[in-house]
């Protein structure tokens, strides 16, 4: 597709890989909006990047419905959807929370769900669209202590299988991406330490990813990526 023009919306695009996917698309001429809980770093992106903005809580219903209502509005039609809001809880089983759980799901799994049925609608009605879902490559092989953030990226990844066979007949190309490390704000809000390095991922590198996926003429379109480093070792 051409991008010049293209209408996207972001979710979690107040920093990290959904602040580099809205760069990204801006510098490609897209008309970008992006979405966060926090409306102090929602504007601050949004005016450092000179994209839109809405903010609302993707996990919520109310929100999710009036965002993609609110941006159909003001654009006229939506032709990218980015589900990238997201975030991790690590434990042993033994000692997890379900209300940490809960809220892992919350947005991970329900957020992507209700963002995807409101563009959706409007996809069909278009006979085109885009949906992409930031997922991890953790929802491709569970590890100890990722019981929450593996399994909500395990059924990201089969929601994103069934809406890909449901919106093909629409012209609607459904994309999983499978981000390996990424140096980000993500470790210190799971609450771990994360050790930088020059050799691993930065959000820019999930973007081109992105952004060359989208710019397959649409009669085709690469339904799942992983993006590793190199070596981060």
């Amino acid at each position: 597709m051409d991008l010049k023009g293209a209408k996207a919306l972001i979710t979690g695009g107040s920093g990290g890989i959904g602040k580099g996917i809205a760069a990204a698309l801006k510098r490609k001429g897209s008309d970008v909006v992006i979405t966060g809980r926090k409306r102090e770093s929602l504007e601050a992106t949004a005016a450092e990047l000179g994209v839109g903005s809405i903010q609302g809580d993707a996990g919520v219903e109310a929100d999710a419905m009036r965002a993609v209502a609110s941006f159909v509005e003001q654009h006229g039609r939506i032709d990218i959807l980015v589900n990238n809001a997201g975030f991790g809880y690590f434990a042993p089983l033994v000692d997890m929370e379900l209300e940490r759980m809960e809220a892992v799901y919350r947005t991970n799994v329900f957020g992507a769900f209700l963002m995807a049925r409101e563009a959706a609608r409007h996809f069909v009605r278009q006979e085109s669209g885009n949906l992409i879902n930031i997922s991890s490559t953790s929802g491709l092989k569970g590890g100890r202590g990722s019981t929450a953030y593996s399994s909500s990226k395990f059924a990201l990844r089969g929601m994103t299988e069934c809406w890909r066979d449901e919106l093909r007949r629409h012209n609607v190309r459904v994309m999983l991406v499978n981000p390996s490390e990424v140096l980000t704000s993500f470790s210190s809000v799971a609450g771990y330490d994360q050790q930088a390095s020059e050799k691993k991922l930065r959000a820019s590198e999930i973007a081109d990813a992105i952004v060359g996926a989208l710019e397959i003429d649409d009669r085709g379109f690469i339904p799942e990526f992983a993006v590793f480093a190199t070596n981060p070792f």
